[in-house]
């Protein structure tokens, strides 16, 4: 296996800047995930890896060999395509052993190689079945066989799940995790989607308009998002975003977003001095739809002095949570809560938020204070 470094790499299309001036150094045996909305340079940025994308500045260096100028078929690289791309009239194992025999690799080692991952990834029973005779699941798993079999030093994986329904992804990113848990491969996973990045990255890289945002383990860019962008990308609900403007002063501050008012906690002070120190004081406040609590139902350990009432605008049961959108002020706001909490439309109610969990972000940069 190896690590995969990207120094200062730009990608242009003509006038048009695809990715700019990313560096991310993937660890030997990580798997990291690339995520970001659609046109933001996650795919292109795997493409450059891979070699099927010229790069137009920047350097690409797959363990310490630099593959800038080095053609796909020989950069040891395997790529999981979201089309399963399947030859119909061959079967599961021809279409295994395809790759090895086009390389002429001995027929003995073939064999070997295809019966592993076949082992590996249950489709034994299916090594003489035609692409046509396997469910959705099979035939990405005869996709990601495909990529095994080759051996290579690192995997790449361009949305692989987004063709499977939804109960069929959740089974499939948990046969991924345990595939690269028993191979020990470097991987790097494209997608769209923050639940499957949270759920499988050792690391997620955030991308946006070809620009890496921010680049941490899973919980870090949940709990520390760098950015209001990174903040509303990670986590579902979205983040809650107010106008807000921070008054008082170190030793009593609050925050006052119109409709209502909270406390800042001493323990978030400091880091909020900068902003004492503007002449309009006015930033964005961000609490996660989870940090927000009917106060019968606040954890012991969260302060209930810091509250908010608003008006519900719509309801929506999912058994074991409900979300509730709420209406303060102007401003529309999602709170997950207690499947306990009874509210109606039209029903004012009153919130505790969980201020230990708060985030400021500035007006004009959109930077995290907090």
């Amino acid at each position: 296996m190896a690590s995969v470094t990207l120094e200062h790499v730009t990608k242009r299309f003509g006038e048009v800047t695809a990715v700019r001036d990313v560096n991310i150094e993937v660890k030997d045996k990580e798997f990291l995930v690339l995520v970001g909305p659609s046109g933001c340079g996650k795919s292109t940025t795997l493409r450059m890896i891979a070699g099927l994308e010229e790069i137009s500045e920047g350097a690409v260096f797959i363990g310490d060999r630099l593959v800038n100028d080095v053609a796909p078929k020989d950069r040891d690289i395997a790529m999981v395509f979201q089309s399963y791309a399947l030859y119909p009239h061959m079967s599961v194992y021809d279409n295994l052993a395809f790759g090895l025999k086009l390389r002429r690799t001995p027929k003995k080692e073939i064999d070997r190689r295809v019966q592993d991952a076949a082992e590996l990834l249950g489709l034994t029973d299916l090594l003489q079945r035609k692409p046509k005779q396997l469910s959705g699941g099979q035939r990405q798993r005869v996709a990601l066989g495909r990529a095994i079999v080759r051996e290579p030093k690192v995997f790449l994986m361009d949305e692989p799940l987004s063709n499977l329904d939804a109960k069929l992804r959740v089974q499939m990113r948990a046969e991924l995790i345990r595939l690269h848990q028993r191979l020990q491969t470097t991987v790097i996973y494209v997608t769209h989607d923050q639940v499957e990045a949270m759920t499988m990255g050792s690391r997620i890289a955030v991308l946006r308009d070809g620009v890496l945002q921010q680049i941490d383990a899973p919980q870090v860019l949940y709990d520390h998002p760098k950015n209001m962008f990174v903040a509303g990308f990670i986590g579902s609900p979205s983040m809650n975003f107010v106008d807000a403007k921070i008054e008082g002063d170190m030793a009593d501050m609050w925050v006052n977003c119109g409709s209502f008012r909270v406390p800042v906690p001493a323990t978030h002070r400091e880091r909020l001095e900068p902003l004492l120190k503007k002449q309009n004081r006015e930033c964005f406040f961000g609490i996660r739809p989870e940090d927000m609590y009917e106060p019968k139902y606040a954890p012991p350990e969260v302060e209930t002095d810091a509250r908010m009432r608003a008006r519900v605008d719509v309801t929506e049961p999912l058994g074991a949570e409900i979300y509730l959108y709420l209406l303060a002020g102007e401003k529309m706001m999602v709170a997950r809560v207690d499947p306990r909490t009874r509210a109606d439309i039209g029903d004012e109610v009153e919130m505790v938020l969980d201020m230990s969990k708060m985030h400021i972000f500035d007006r004009d940069t959109q930077e995290a204070y907090i």
